[in-house]
């Protein structure tokens, strides 16, 4: 298979501070090929490019626009390998060796940040294991994060993540034990996580709960570890095409030390304004309101956010996504989404607009 994929978009930003507002027109080509399996094995390269063809903005890198004045774009604008992979797939067992693109569950602890033009890839070896009916196992040893901004960042961090699918839903249990190279600071985060839906005559009930501890510690000698505590809890319904969905998820903090989630795609959560990229130090509660649906082919979102800090309960905002979204085919598809965050006792009043379209091949 060749693998051609081609993304424009144009990204505006305005905050209610001393910043310029940006203008980001970005492009991005994807070109790659993967082999036919020959028992089961297959290599894939793949490259990325990005340019700028409008760089009003701080891209926060020496790649393109690094106009310090104006407000970030994390979109740089050059190119490289994004995947170059061996893997080998039999009914009971699969493997992945190279610059790889890893995603567990719904990429809260570890993913790809695919909303960025230039995504995030592991040079990593993973193993998965499907011996077993409706059990999945994954390891992964990571050695670098190849991060949105073109960092090689060298790690030596083990993943294990083991789900197991019931009639009612699956169950997730996963380990994230993640330690800098350099520096040795580690991040170690354990949980569990249900999610399913139960049918109702025509109506669908579903539900999520998660809960994870982790252990930081800096790497410095005599240094304790900080300890925090996420937790997530969402219930909805789909009735008629409608998705409704309410929850609250909890970045613990204490004033020191919050939950962080350095392999994250964070842009998926907590809101498209990107404010809450960093947890801060007392904590993030997100109450959420999300509705869903579908008209004439166009995906339609409209999703609310109140944020408190975990400790003291501080006001830290609040946030409105909107998105409408449309694939005229298995090879096209364009969208417009709108995030307006409205800053608490602290933050930055910040609206975000995106127009894109995309074409994959």
């Amino acid at each position: 298979d060749v693998i051609a994929q081609f993304r424009i978009r144009n990204e505006t930003v305005q905050q209610d501070n001393a910043k310029d507002d940006a203008i980001a027109m970005t492009a991005r080509a994807r070109l790659g090929y993967e082999t036919a399996s020959m028992a089961g094995i297959q290599v894939l390269v793949e490259y990325d490019h990005v340019i700028a063809l409008q760089d009003e903005y701080n891209s926060k890198t020496d790649f393109g626009s690094n106009d310090t004045n104006k407000s970030v774009v994390a979109d740089p604008a050059t190119g490289d390998i994004n995947r170059a992979q061996i893997s080998y797939k039999s009914d009971m067992f699969g493997a992945t060796l190279g610059r790889q693109r890893i995603i567990f569950d719904n990429a809260r602890f570890v993913g790809n940040v695919g909303w960025r033009q230039n995504e995030q890839t592991y040079d990593a070896a993973r193993i998965d294991v499907t011996a077993v009916e409706n059990l999945t196992a994954t390891y992964a040893y990571i050695s670098q994060v190849n991060d949105i901004f073109y960092n090689d960042v060298e790690v030596k961090d083990h993943l294990l993540n083991i789900d197991y699918k019931t009639p009612i839903g699956k169950v997730t249990g996963y380990a994230y034990l993640l330690e800098d190279d350099a520096s040795e600071a580690t991040n170690n985060t354990m949980g569990l996580r249900f999610k399913g839906k139960t049918s109702l005559d025509a109506l669908d009930i579903l539900y999520t709960v998660e809960l994870a501890d982790q252990a930081q510690n800096s790497g410095v000698d005599g240094a304790k570890d900080n300890d925090a505590a996420y937790s997530l809890f969402e219930g909805g319904i789909k009735v008629s095409g409608v998705t409704l969905v309410a929850g609250l998820e909890t970045l613990g903090g204490d004033g020191t030390a919050s939950f962080s989630t350095p392999l994250a795609t964070k842009h998926a959560h907590n809101g498209w304004s990107d404010t809450f990229l960093g947890t801060p130090a007392k904590g993030l509660s997100d109450t959420y309101a999300k509705a869903v649906t579908k008209v004439a082919g166009v995906k339609l979102l409209a999703m609310y956010h109140d944020f408190s800090s975990d400790k003291d309960g501080d006001d830290l905002g609040s946030e409105i996504n909107l998105l409408a979204a449309k694939k005229f085919d298995k090879n096209f598809s364009a969208g417009i989404k709108l995030a307006q965050y409205s800053a608490g006792d602290t933050g930055v009043d910040t609206d975000k607009l995106w127009v894109w379209a995309e074409a994959k091949f």
